[in-house]
C-alpha cells in the first residue's frame, strides 16, 4: 500500500477515534436546571424553571408524574387554605376547571395527573421517565452531572431535589438524617420515642362523621389488645403485625421514619369497581390482631362500621379515598430498609405494603368474626377501573410519609412550628399540625401500642413560614441543590412540613432561586435574599402571615 494512503488512513482512523471520543464524553442532556423527582413539586419546580426562561429537564424513576397528588391523595391536607399560594394554588384552580369549580382540592388522581401532563407539556420541559438516579458526579461541592441506572447524562448549572426520599441530596453526599432526634438535640417536647396514646375501653360520644370532641375519629379508636399468641402468655411470642422491642426512655433519640401506606381511591358504583383481590400468599392468621381489636370494640358495645378501619373522605364522581386507621392501611414497621433499599429492592418492599392492604381488606369482608354491618360496607367498595388503568386500579405511588431529612444551616423545629421562632427568610408557608404516624406497634405492660404516633394535641397555632436555609445545603457540602420535600427539619417539624401543598410552594421558590442564582453566577446559598422575594411575591407566593404570639430568639 502507498504511504500516502497510509497516511489518510492513519488521519481518517484518527478523527473517527476522536470524534466517538468526543460525542462520549459529552452528556444526553446539557440544561440550566435538572429536576430529579416527578412529584407534585418536580413537576412545579421543572415548570416554574421553563417559565422563567431556563432549559429544564424533570427526572423521574417511575413512569407517572405528580407523586401522591395523583397517586391517591386525593383528599388533600391543605392546613389553613388561605395559606395555599402561587403555583400550588394554580394546581387546585386548574383541577376546578375540570369540574367546573373555581378550585377544587378533592380531586380524581387520573384527573390530577392530566392537569400535571398539560402543565409540563405548556412548559415545553423534557421529561425523562423510568430512569432511577444512579450517581452524580461533583467538583468540590458542585455537582455536574446526573447518571440514571440506564446510563443517561444530565449536566446542569443547578439541581433541585423534589423526592419523597432525598434521593438525590444523599447521592451528593448532603448531611441528612433517618433518626427521631432527641428533644434534648433541639429542645423539643414532641421528639425522639413517643407514647401518647393509653388504650382505653370507652370512647365516648362522636359527631356524625365519628369524631369526638377532642377531634379524635373511631378510625383511631384505641382498646387494650392482648399481643400475645396465647393471650396471657409472652413466652408464646408476639402475633403477626406486632414488633419485637421494648418502648425505650420517652424523648431519647431512636431509629425509624412514619409508617407508609397506600392511600386507595374506590368506588361502590357496580359499573366503574374492580374487586379487591387478596394477595396470592393470603392467610387469616396474619390479621388475628385485628380479629381481637373487633371482638374487644365489640365487647366494649361499639356498634362497628367502616369507620373503624378507614377514614374515607368522598371525592368527585362516586369516589372515594380511603386513608389509614388504627387497623387501617398503615403497614406499621413494613418500611424498615426502604430508604436505603436499591430500586429493585424498594419494589419488593411497595409489592409487600400492597399484600399487606389487599390481605387485609378480604380480611375485612370474608372472615366470620368481622360484623355484619363491616362485611357489607367493605364489600361495597372496590378499586376504580377508570383510575392507574395500567395498574389494575392500584394506585402508583405509596405513601412516603418521612424518609431522609436533610440537616443543613437551619433546622425547622418544634420551635417554628409553635411560632417560639421565626425562620428568617421565608420561601413559603406551611400550616398543617404535626401529623405523624405510628412508627412501631409494640407490646408494653402487657397490650399493643403505637409508639410514636402523635394525636391531636399537635397544631401549629397557625401558620409559619419556612425558611430559605432549611432547603439549600451547607455550602460546604453542595453549592448548586435545592431540596423541597426532604427539607432541613426535625422529625416533629417534618410532620408538618411534609403536606402536599408545602412541597408545591417550596418547589416554586427553589426554582425561582435556581434562575436566579443562574442568573447572578452564584452559589445557591448567596442568592441575594431580597431580589428573590421580591421575585416570589409578584409570581403570587404567600411569604408572611400575621401572629399574635411573640417569637423568642435563641
Amino acid at each position: 500500500m502507498p504511504r500516502y494512503l497510509i497516511t489518510v488512513l492513519t488521519l481518517i482512523c484518527g478523527l473517527l477515534f476522536s470524534t466517538q471520543h468526543l460525542t462520549a464524553a459529552d452528556p444526553d442532556h446539557s440544561v440550566d436546571i435538572c429536576v430529579y423527582g416527578g412529584t407534585s413539586g418536580g413537576v412545579v419546580a421543572a415548570v416554574k424553571a421553563a417559565r422563567l426562561g431556563k432549559k429544564a429537564v424533570l427526572i423521574e424513576p417511575g413512569q407517572h408524574l405528580g407523586g401522591m397528588s395523583s397517586g391517591g391523595l386525593s383528599y388533600s391536607d391543605m392546613g389553613k387554605a388561605a395559606t395555599v399560594a402561587g403555583m400550588a394554588r394554580e394546581f387546585y384552580e386548574r383541577i376546578g376547571k375540570k369540574y367546573n369549580k373555581p378550585l377544587e382540592t378533592q380531586l380524581e388522581p387520573h384527573v390530577a395527573e392530566q392537569v400535571f401532563e398539560e402543565m409540563i407539556k405548556e412548559a415545553g420541559v423534557t421529561v425523562i421517565k423510568g430512569e432511577p438516579l444512579q450517581k452524580v458526579v461533583k467538583q468540590g461541592p458542585t455537582i455536574t452531572e446526573l447518571i440514571t441506572d440506564k446510563g443517561t447524562r444530565i449536566a446542569a448549572k443547578m439541581f433541585i431535589d423534589t423526592t419523597y426520599e432525598g434521593d438525590l441530596l444523599a447521592a451528593a453526599g448532603v448531611s441528612c438524617s433517618l433518626t427521631r432526634e432527641a428533644n434534648s438535640q433541639y429542645n423539643e417536647t414532641l421528639n425522639g420515642i413517643q407514647l401518647h396514646e393509653i388504650p382505653e375501653v370507652e370512647f365516648g360520644k362522636v359527631d356524625k362523621i365519628g369524631r369526638r370532641k377532642d377531634r379524635r375519629g373511631l378510625w383511631d379508636r384505641a382498646i387494650p389488645l392482648d399481643p400475645y399468641r396465647i393471650p396471657g402468655k409472652p413466652e408464646s411470642g408476639l402475633l403477626p403485625l406486632i414488633e419485637v422491642g421494648e418502648l425505650g426512655t420517652i424523648g431519647a433519640a431512636a431509629p425509624g421514619v412514619q409508617a407508609y401506606c397506600f392511600r386507595l381511591c374506590v368506588t361502590d358504583q357496580p359499573e366503574n369497581r374492580i374487586p379487591i383481590a387478596p394477595p396470592a400468599n393470603y392467610d387469616p392468621a396474619r390479621y388475628e390482631i385485628v380479629a381481637r381489636y373487633i371482638a374487644a370494640c365489640q365487647k366494649a358495645g361499639d356498634d362497628m362500621d367502616l369507620r373503624w378501619f378507614t377514614k374515607h373522605d368522598a371525592l368527585p364522581n362516586g369516589k372515594f379515598d380511603f386513608n389509614t386507621a388504627y387497623f387501617g392501611l398503615n403497614y406499621v414497621g413494613g418500611n424498615k430498609g426502604y430508604t436505603e433499599a436499591s430500586h429493585a429492592e424498594r419494589q419488593q418492599i411497595i409489592k409487600e405494603h400492597e399484600n399487606y392492604a389487599r390481605g387485609l381488606f378480604y380480611f375485612l369482608k370474608t372472615d366470620e368474626r368481622v360484623p355484619d354491618k363491616v362485611l357489607e360496607q367493605v364489600s361495597q367498595y372496590g378499586l376504580c377501573k377508570d383510575e392507574f388503568q395500567d395498574n389494575g386500579g392500584w394506585p402508583h405511588q405509596l405513601y412516603i410519609r418521612e424518609s431522609r431529612r436533610m440537616i443543613s444551616d437551619l433546622v425547622m423545629t418544634e420551635h417554628h412550628c409553635r411560632h417560639a421562632e421565626v425562620a428568617p427568610k421565608s420561601v413559603g408557608l406551611a400550616s398543617y399540625g404535626v401529623d405523624i404516624h405510628e412508627i412501631r406497634r409494640i407490646a408494653h405492660n402487657g397490650v399493643m401500642v403505637r409508639e410514636g404516633k402523635l394525636l391531636g394535641h399537635t397544631g401549629t397555632r397557625g401558620p409559619y413560614p419556612i425558611g430559605y436555609d432549611a432547603i439549600v445545603p451547607k455550602a460546604s457540602e453542595c453549592d448548586n441543590l435545592l431540596v423541597t420535600f426532604a427539607i432541613s427539619a426535625s422529625h416533629v417539624a417534618f410532620g408538618s412540613t411534609r403536606m402536599e401543598p408545602v412541597l408545591m410552594i417550596l418547589s416554586q421558590s427553589a426554582a425561582t432561586a435556581a434562575s436566579q442564582a443562574i442568573d447572578a453566577g452564584c452559589k445557591i446559598q448567596d442568592v441575594n435574599y431580597q431580589r428573590l422575594r421580591t421575585q416570589l411575591l409578584a409570581d403570587g407566593q404567600l411569604l408572611d402571615w400575621p401572629s399574635n404570639t411573640k417569637p423568642r430568639t435563641r
